[in-house]
């Protein structure tokens, strides 16, 4: 196959309406066909099911927010209803790999909810309502909860939510879609963890870090964490603001990358057999603010989302070495925020 489909979710600010459609097209080496896919208020984050019948994104609907379901058909969305509550909308959204559960991040609320899947794809309301509390040493940032990450464990026996206001890594046992609190890691004071990643051996997770620009190794094991190693994404003599987004693994396990906003790099780390982390590059975005970057089903190429530059990158990947080449950059999407590929 030399063709995948990609969708980017935006801010609707500026130009932007909604969901877009790209085609990464391997052979030519370049992103083509960018499109409007799905017209809906900011639907920064979104979500593909595994067997690419189903998209999910977070949504906003006047004062109220929560999550939208989407049928693909082909290239194109068929919406399927939202489930919305009163309040700011969500940050994150992720569905688990037999369509029975969909959670989302509320970053503004400092929530991690979910909500059951009926069998035509759409959402039932609201089910389970998980309040944090608390709060970081960073008095602008930290000033109470901010979930910003929710997803399943590798099993799928588990939720994880990541709080950047209270520093926490957050593990919810998941049954008929209803969250419960089992277990909580609090990491590095004033870290702000953003994202987890978990490598392919389910033993080892990567968070990384909004506050401070780091990559936290855990080790993981039955719903709890152990922290392994804190490594920096930015160089030593980097000064100005930077914030931490996402964090991806290659499916081998080998190398990971961390997105680094200010910065506007992608670091490159190679994963050690004990889980740690040597670093081996920086590469410049070749945009502002890195909001987010995913690989292609093959991922022999990446493809960067560049929010304040409203723009995409494409990268090839050397699978051997895990560094990262520019083939193609200003491919214009306004304010794009995740990149989600159907999967191979």
């Amino acid at each position: 196959m030399s063709n995948f489909i990609g969708y980017i979710g935006t801010y609707t600010k500026g130009d932007s309406k909604g969901i877009y459609s790209f085609t990464l097209d391997t052979e030519a080496k370049q992103i083509r066909d960018v499109q409007l896919a799905a017209e809906l208020d900011n639907p920064t984050y979104v979500t593909i099911s595994k067997d690419n019948r189903y998209l999910y994104a977070v949504v906003k609907e006047g004062d109220k927010g929560g999550a939208a379901a989407y049928r693909i058909e082909g290239g194109s969305l068929e919406a399927l209803g939202t489930q919305v509550t009163e309040g700011a909308s969500p940050c994150h959204v992720s569905v688990d790999s037999k369509k029975q559960t969909v959670v989302t991040a509320n970053y503004h609320k400092g929530t991690i909810e979910s909500y059951q899947v009926n069998e035509d794809g759409s959402l039932r309301p609201v089910l389970s309502v998980m309040s944090h509390s608390g709060s970081g040493p960073n008095e602008e940032r930290q000033e109470k909860p901010h979930a910003h990450y929710a997803g399943f464990t590798p099993d799928e026996k588990y939720v994880i939510g990541v709080d950047l206001g209270t520093d926490e890594v957050i593990t919810y046992e998941v049954k008929d879609s209803t969250l419960t609190r089992v277990h909580t890691l609090k990491v590095k004071a004033g870290s702000g963890p953003r994202h987890i990643a978990f490598h392919p051996n389910g033993k080892l997770a990567y968070v990384m870090t909004e506050l401070s620009s780091e990559v936290i190794v855990l080790s993981y094991q039955e719903g709890t964490f152990t922290e392994v190693q804190y490594i920096s994404t930015i160089p030593s003599d980097f000064t100005d603001n930077n914030q931490g987004s996402a964090i991806h693994l290659s499916a081998d396990g080998r190398f990971v990358y961390a997105g680094n906003r200010g910065h506007n790099s992608i670091a490159v780390f190679r994963a050690e057999e004990t889980g740690e982390l040597t670093f081996v590059a920086h590469t410049h975005t070749e945009g502002d603010w890195p909001r987010d970057f995913m690989f292609d089903p093959t991922e022999q190429f990446l493809v960067a989302s560049n929010q304040e530059s409203s723009s995409l990158t494409l990268f090839a990947r050397d699978a051997q070495a895990g560094t990262l080449t520019l083939l193609q950059k200003d491919v214009a999407v306004p304010y794009p925020v995740c990149v989600k590929f159907l999967h191979g």
